[in-house]
């Protein structure tokens, strides 16, 4: 079992992935694939009139404050046009996807956080009305059963919440709960920049290998939002995942380029 997240940032070859991800399909693989949306969404929201709000948290992490309609629009984009269009490129290219959210089914679930600290000015507020949220929990029955029946699972945040609210979780995160509960052999985190870079953005600066047991020690080389994956694939090594690769989503055959060992390894 491969699980897949693929970024939404700008850049990213969408149909580079889907070829590569169908070809691997077809030789028999299971695959799941998780994406992201992000730079659709701020798109969007600007289009919309309610353009995106970020937040630092104390320790400094970059979120997005997911008010209500916030909410809304990240539906629009992840369920409906990303996922949408994914869905259909590996349709065509033969391979009977299944797009759905974390809410479909309670895929994946966690806690409601209605409230945020994040630090303005110097000063750290808190702001409320927030729709977002931890991964805590996967429901691999659903998962395995289009896997059993043949379906290759496309999914998307938002999460449920226990009280089957949606919130906002972060995508990176929600593939490495998924590769735990899955005991997947490999976690690939693919994005537009070649893996974890130590002088970010000289792409030169690649670091090619990370020791599944000093994750963290390189968050300090992780900027913006490559710092969620750092966690990412610190959660995802410590529960048992084999291998965590940052690949490069821009050209080529980026799941089988990473799986070979291009871009950050963990392991």
């Amino acid at each position: 079992m491969i699980v897949v997240k693929v970024g939404g940032s700008a850049g990213i070859d969408y149909d580079a992935v889907c070829s590569d991800l169908a070809a691997r399909w077809k030789a028999g693989e299971r695959l799941i694939l998780v994406h992201g949306g992000s730079g659709e969404t701020n798109r969007v929201a600007e289009a919309l009139g309610h353009p995106p709000k970020f937040v630092t948290s104390p320790s400094g992490y970059t979120s997005r404050f997911t008010d209500r309609q916030t909410l809304e629009i990240f539906e629009m984009v992840y369920c409906g046009k990303i996922n949408k269009g994914i869905v259909e490129r590996l349709q065509r290219l033969g391979v009977n996807a299944v797009g759905l959210s974390g809410l479909d089914g309670r895929i994946f679930e966690g806690r409601h956080k209605d409230s945020v600290r994040a630090v303005e000015n110097g000063k750290v507020k808190v702001l409320r009305g927030d729709h977002t949220g931890t991964v805590e929990r996967v429901n691999t029955g659903l998962i395995e059963l289009l896997l059993t029946a043949g379906y290759l699972p496309v999914l998307t945040p938002p999460a449920s919440s226990y009280e089957g609210v949606a919130i906002n979780v972060d995508g990176d995160r929600a593939a490495a709960a998924l590769a735990v509960a899955l005991k997947a052999e490999a976690l690939l985190l693919l994005s537009n920049v070649p893996g974890l870079l130590r002088e970010y953005p000289d792409e030169a600066s690649l670091i090619r290998q990370i020791p599944a047991g000093n994750v963290e020690a390189y968050l300090e080389f992780a900027q913006d939002r490559m710092k969620k994956k750092v966690l990412g694939a610190a959660e995802a090594v410590a529960g048992g995942v084999q291998r965590v690769i940052f690949g490069d989503a821009r050209a080529g055959q980026p799941i089988t380029a990473a799986l070979n060992g291009a871009g950050t390894v963990v392991s």
